[in-house]
């Protein structure tokens, strides 16, 4: 049975590795040239993202229904290989609560009749296993401890990758990714921060647990669709998601606000020289740090206590260059009390917009 465990755990883990997401086709369009008006143009790709898909800085790629980028299969979870990720979340954990059973089984058989109660200690007798010759595997102090130790990874292993198996079920049932989502609660944000009156509907959500279960999950192991056009719920539009992401976009231009460097930075996770707290607290993510000169402009649009996220205003942005965009210490900038576009304070022209 074990073996069936590991064969299965990694068939799905290696489909998920090299099958890969799918990727959206280099140059590609919609078949509707007034269609492109709800798309956003990805520069890398020289393509437009077509509904649902997001561009992954590791694969340099944009990808289709992209969830998130995974460091353990190094690879995206998306369109292809959703099914395989999240059986290997399921399959991996099984495996490990069967054989977290034999070890206990195993160590309770071992120790029954070699562990005394005093009336102030427990002493286990390791030694019986030489006196007795009955057990066909020695069970000594050593495979004892490599017992214990492997009981304690399958229990963590269960627990951690068990939580992961929830999460992506919990997506899965909606039929939403990670990233959807999270652009379902900005829009809910965005909807109560400027009081439009307006309703976000989720348009991929079939109604049915079943058949958002059967857009990932099919019989054959191929998906659903050919990851570019999805099936959308009545009354909602084949592009209402990626209407939203633009609006969305356009809101996170006007609420960014312009900073100023008045420090150097050279894009290191933890800088000694910015102060301890800063060294310590940098972001735990994989979303990169940016580089900053004395004199440059950066439009944050995020920040924590002593770090901040935003995109650096480069000569070359308007001319179509690549945009450099990450973290950075927040106190090697400052804030600008005005702005050069408008030459109005950027937090009268946030509230007024």
């Amino acid at each position: 049975i074990l073996l069936n465990w590991t064969v299965m755990i990694l068939y799905n883990y290696f489909s998920a590795m090299f099958v890969g997401p799918g990727y959206v086709p280099l140059g590609w369009t919609p078949e509707k040239s007034q269609d492109c008006m709800y798309l956003q143009y990805c520069k890398v790709c020289q393509s437009y993202k077509a509904p649902r898909s997001h561009h992954c800085r590791k694969c340099n790629r944009c990808v289709m229904k992209m969830d998130h980028h995974c460091p353990w299969i190094n690879n995206c979870c998306g369109y292809q290989n959703h099914a395989s990720f999240t059986l290997f979340l399921l399959l991996a954990p099984l495996g490990c609560i069967h054989a977290s059973f034999i070890f206990v089984m195993t160590m309770y058989t071992q120790l029954y009749n070699r562990i005394s109660f005093g009336w102030s200690s427990v002493k286990i007798d390791m030694s019986a296993a030489k006196r007795d010759p009955r057990p066909i595997i020695p069970f000594g102090l050593s495979a004892f401890a490599a017992s214990l130790f492997a009981l304690g990874l399958a229990l963590g292993t269960t627990i951690a990758v068990g939580m992961l198996f929830i999460i992506q079920m919990k997506v899965i049932l909606t039929n939403k990714t990670s990233i959807e989502s999270w652009i379902e609660e900005k829009a809910k944000d965005r909807i109560q921060y400027y009081q439009t009156g307006e309703t976000f509907i989720f348009p991929y959500d079939m109604g049915s647990k079943w058949k958002n279960f059967k857009q990932v999950f099919t019989w054959s192991g191929i998906p659903e669709g050919d990851g570019l056009d999805w099936p959308v719920r009545d009354g909602c539009h084949q592009y209402s998601l990626t209407i939203e992401q633009l609006k969305q976009k356009a809101d996170k231009r006007v609420r960014s606000v312009r900073y100023r460097a008045i420090e150097d930075y050279s894009g290191i996770c933890c800088p000694v020289t910015k102060g301890v707290r800063t060294c310590f607290t940098t972001p735990c993510t994989e979303e990169p740090r940016i580089a900053l000169s004395k004199g440059d402009l950066i439009l944050a649009t995020r920040g924590l206590k002593h770090w901040m996220y935003g995109e650096k205003i480069l000569d070359s942005a308007v001319d179509g260059g690549i945009r450099e965009r990450g973290w950075f210490p927040r106190k090697c900038v400052e804030k600008c009390q005005y702005d050069s576009e408008t030459d109005q304070p950027v937090d009268g022209e946030k509230k007024n917009r």
